[in-house]
């Protein structure tokens, strides 16, 4: 992809590269459809284990807190670190480091995996009790425990591989393992969840296999592209190159330490602000779950574009590409921009309507209305300051500040929003806005980092490896 654009000898304010454009924006949208499906399939669980028993739903809801915590240090921490550092390497074609780091990640990882799952096994009723202290609700979430603490290591390998192939520009696969994870999911969790076609009844057992047969699924055929498809610029030796650098790791550790944290900080916000809502009364907890179940669809938009930023702009600073990086850097604000009104029209076009679909008392509905009427507003400030953070500044080898940023916000948001419930008891939306005020406030201090280009860091040492 070509990332100097010249007019007269000189750089344009804006890049006039079609084959930017057409490159991430087919990027974005692979990606923006590859996490709707991916969240899909949690939906999809959580409501035919609800149509099932709410016991069982309960149970899958506790123990997917596991996997949530998983999710958080391994996609968003370790699967974080290999797109920005092996997406540098990309950026000068340094194929043999980028399969040591593969290789690295893989065991870092697969290493983690091999503990959570031999707790899975050793103490199941206590991992569960961090959760809920409902025996029965333990009782169950033991028999799906059993069943799921095998996807763990699959789920790892699974996503740290897509990682590696996302930092060399490679996610269409992604975006088919995800779609075919969907219909196995779902067609399995049919069938053995209420013993259709013949099937015994298993209940939360049936979602437990769906899960694991869905995921073993899924890093099989990503295995075999990784083998088999010359589209893939590395060979399959990150499987067996054992080769370890101590220099590289620590270079990897810097990077995916505070993608791992930030995460962690991001997981305990949203955790927190549940216990807000849940706290003020069971309407203002019910209208948060619906609003935030589609703004999750929503905030997939400007993920994807983070996403898709991230792996060409690594590219662009690993390849020594920094003095076009401005007129790239210029030109994607704009596009964020865009994309940030987009999801508001979004959000505020589809409450009116999904709200309709549920039956929810006035004021749930109410309190449901004003969340999602402030949910579209903040939309235009996370789609510029998410990709920008985590699709500019990170990539662009400053992993650190969005973990200070993080850090500062929460630390503001979360009191002021637990005082606006608790301590002056003002109206829900009111706590609602104090909670995401920092939507807000990120646009400015996210866009004099960016513009400030303090944030560029060639992380690449080929030589010291």
């Amino acid at each position: 992809m070509k990332t100097i654009n010249r007019t007269n000898g000189e750089r344009t304010f804006f890049l006039h590269d079609k084959n930017f454009y057409k490159t991430f924006f087919s990027m974005t949208v692979i990606l923006v459809l590859q996490n709707i499906i991916t969240y899909s399939v949690n939906v999809a669980d959580n409501v035919m284990l609800g149509a099932y028993g709410q016991t069982a739903l309960s149970a899958a809801a506790a123990v997917n807190q596991i996997q949530y915590i998983l999710q958080q240090l391994t996609v968003s921490g370790i699967g974080a670190g290999i797109i920005v550092l092996a997406g540098q390497y990309w950026g000068n074609k340094d194929v043999k480091t980028i399969e040591m780091i593969s290789t690295m990640a893989l065991e870092i990882g697969i290493g983690f995996g091999v503990l959570l799952t031999a707790a899975a096994f050793c103490i199941p009723e206590q991992l569960i009790g961090l959760f809920t202290n409902d025996q029965e609700i333990i009782n169950e979430g033991v028999e799906y425990l059993k069943i799921i603490r095998f996807t763990y290591i699959i789920f790892i390998m699974c996503n740290l591989l897509l990682a590696v192939l996302q930092s060399v520009h490679r996610v269409k696969i992604a975006f088919v393992v995800s779609v075919m994870a969907l219909m196995i999911n779902v067609g399995i969790n049919y069938i053995l969840i209420f013993g259709r076609y013949g099937a015994p009844e298993m209940g939360i057992k049936g979602a437990a296999i769906g899960t694991l047969v869905a995921t073993s699924a899924e890093l099989a055929v990503v295995i075999i592209y990784i083998i088999k498809s010359k589209a893939v610029p590395f060979s399959a030796r990150i499987f067996t190159r054992f080769k370890f650098s101590k220099k590289l790791f620590w270079d990897f550790l810097k990077v995916c330490m505070p993608c791992v944290l930030s995460a962690i900080i991001f997981a305990s916000s949203v955790a927190v602000q549940t216990m807000i809502f849940g706290h003020l009364d069971s309407d203002a907890l019910a209208a948060s779950s619906v609003a935030g179940t589609f703004f999750q669809y929503v905030k997939m938009i400007p993920i994807g574009a983070a996403s898709a930023s991230s792996v060409i702009i690594a590219k662009a600073v690993g390849g020594g590409n920094t003095n076009e990086l401005k007129s790239m850097v210029r030109t994607l604000q704009i596009v964020f921009i865009s994309i940030g009104a987009l999801a508001c029209i979004i959000m505020l076009a589809i409450r009116e309507p999904i709200l309709n679909m549920y039956v929810l008392s006035e004021r749930t509905k109410t309190y449901a209305m004003q969340q999602m009427l402030i949910q579209g507003i903040i939309s235009v400030g996370i789609g510029y300051h998410v990709p920008a953070q985590l699709g500019i500044i990170r990539p662009g080898g400053d992993t650190k500040y969005s973990l200070l940023s993080d850090l500062i916000y929460s630390l503001i948001t979360i009191p002021l929003g637990a005082l606006a419930a608790f301590a002056f008891e003002w109206p829900f939306w009111v706590v609602v806005l104090c909670l995401n005020s920092d939507q807000i406030f990120k646009v400015f201090t996210v866009g004099y980092k960016l513009n400030s280009y303090t944030w560029i860091k060639v992380l690449t040492k080929t030589k010291e490896y």
